[in-house]
């Protein structure tokens, strides 16, 4: 049954939506991207066809990586004037890997009160289905491409939790690569297209998924998860 919701003004909402599988939004979020006064959406194409479904006629406005520094001063004054805001990324949860970060570290320091409505996120299927062990782990996002990504690799090597990365379709299996290099052979696992039609999860050691990586279609949205330290795995 659907729940009203009640949203006072001068709120911001980072909302999240389905990696993949249209149905995996909670009522809550449909509720709060159909009440606010506009949403802020990382591509507005993309989000349309989630907000079509479900039938959301709220404005809806661009805000990425590319515009965040002009639009965030002008989001943060409509929130002042007590108007209230949502903001979406492409899939997932808003903040992990993406812009909206900067967002809401700028309505923190005015003081403006911001609410999380919880969902999909791909780290954590993708953990789960790995296989690697889920108790402790660390999300470590996107590697440096050029800068920094050697030291980063060597910081890891002795890191004793369950690593998780995401990464591009065209870099994965130089990402695999590199981590051979400075890990050596661990236990990993590489999730692609969460949720989807064409999901597919590859199992194995990093030589393995290296050599048979021809047999992984090179588009869609790539999660690496990597085992941690172990007495085992030292080399």
């Amino acid at each position: 049954m659907d729940q009203e919701v009640e949203i006072e003004g001068g709120r911001l909402f980072i909302v999240s939506t389905p990696i993949g599988n249209l149905g995996d939004i909670t009522q809550r979020a449909i509720n709060v991207l159909g009440a606010v006064d506009v949403i802020y959406a990382e591509d507005t194409r993309k989000s349309r066809v989630l907000f079509d479904y479900y039938k959301i006629d709220t404005p809806v406005k661009s805000y990425h990586d590319f515009n965040k520094e002009k639009v965030t001063p002008f989001i943060i004054s409509s929130l002042l004037a007590q108007k209230s805001v949502a903001v979406v990324s492409d899939a997932g949860t808003p903040g992990i890997s993406d812009p909206a970060f900067y967002l809401v570290r700028s309505a923190i320091q005015k003081h403006i009160t911001v609410e999380a409505v919880p969902g999909a996120t791909a780290f954590v299927p993708a953990l789960i289905v790995s296989g690697l062990p889920s108790d402790r782990f660390v999300f470590e996002g996107f590697l440096p491409v050029k800068k920094g990504r050697k030291t980063r690799l060597e910081f890891l090597a002795t890191e004793p939790r369950t690593m998780i990365f995401y990464e591009s379709p065209k870099r994965i299996e130089r990402t695999l690569h590199d981590l051979i290099l400075t890990l050596g052979d661990r236990n990993a696992a590489i999730v692609r297209e969460l949720t989807k039609k064409f999901e597919q999860i590859e199992r194995g050691r990093l030589t393995d998924l290296l050599e048979n990586s021809d047999r992984i279609p090179k588009k869609g949205e790539f999660v690496l998860v990597v085992e941690g330290l172990t007495r085992k795995t030292k080399r």
